[in-house]
């Protein structure tokens, strides 16, 4: 092939993929519309005490973790604010990101804690999938979303820019594994779940009564992660 028709060749190919990019860039922003990001919190809004929690959805020791923090709201819920933030280990957790992106476009129609609970209590089907987004659809459909719109808003650059601007404060943080917790801004060290909750009741000013419980009834091993 002479040397101007390789020229015209690569100019064509180059074409194509800017035209490519852009393209994507395009159907990305398109699926902007609509979106409104806010706070994921729960419990009471104007509590003193915060709990803040950096996990990952595909992240086993998150799923188990899930019904700790669901206890911690039943039972002190009206004195705390929870707040759940993203910080998904995309290098070892590949379905990670895309878990997130479920659950922030559940969260635009008003869904985001009921797609939280749906992901970390069928973590072990979706995450073993090689399409977890079929399953991330059904989730949709059992909350009763509009599903069109939650697939057009699992495409939003904002949704994505959200998750990955939370990714980069967990790291500015120094977190390296998940679930990490703050409360009331400062990182939550615990060996137990006797500590976990026992530091909680502290910041209520709770003078517990006795041992509160064991690591063994909660089924979670405890700890610092630094990996996950």
């Amino acid at each position: 092939m002479k040397k101007h028709t390789w020229k015209i060749v690569f100019g064509i190919a180059a074409v194509l993929m800017v035209a490519a990019i852009a393209y994507g860039e395009y159907a990305s922003n398109a699926a902007n519309d609509g979106v409104v990001l806010t706070p994921h919190i729960k419990g009471n809004e104007n509590a003193t005490v915060t709990l803040t929690e950096y996990a990952d959805f595909q992240c086993p020791a998150c799923g188990q973790f899930h019904p700790v923090v669901q206890d911690v709201l039943a039972q002190y819920g009206d004195q705390v604010k929870f707040e759940f933030k993203h910080f998904p280990l995309i290098t070892i957790h590949p379905h990670a990101l895309p878990a997130a992106k479920a659950a922030e476009a559940a969260g635009v129609q008003g869904k985001f804690f009921e797609m939280h609970a749906k992901l970390f209590e069928n973590q072990d089907t979706w995450s073993k999938s090689s399409t977890p987004q079929v399953f991330f659809v059904q989730y949709a459909e059992e909350l009763g979303l509009d599903v069109a719109l939650f697939k057009q808003h699992m495409r939003a650059s904002m949704i994505e820019d959200t998750i990955k601007a939370q990714y980069a404060e967990a790291q500015a943080k120094g977190l390296t594994g998940t679930p990490s917790f703050f409360l009331n801004g400062e990182l939550l060290r615990f060996e137990t779940y006797a500590d976990f909750i026992g530091a909680i009741e502290a910041a209520l000013g709770i003078v517990p009564v006795g041992a509160t419980s064991t690591p063994q009834d909660s089924g979670v091993e405890f700890g610092i992660p630094t990996s996950s």
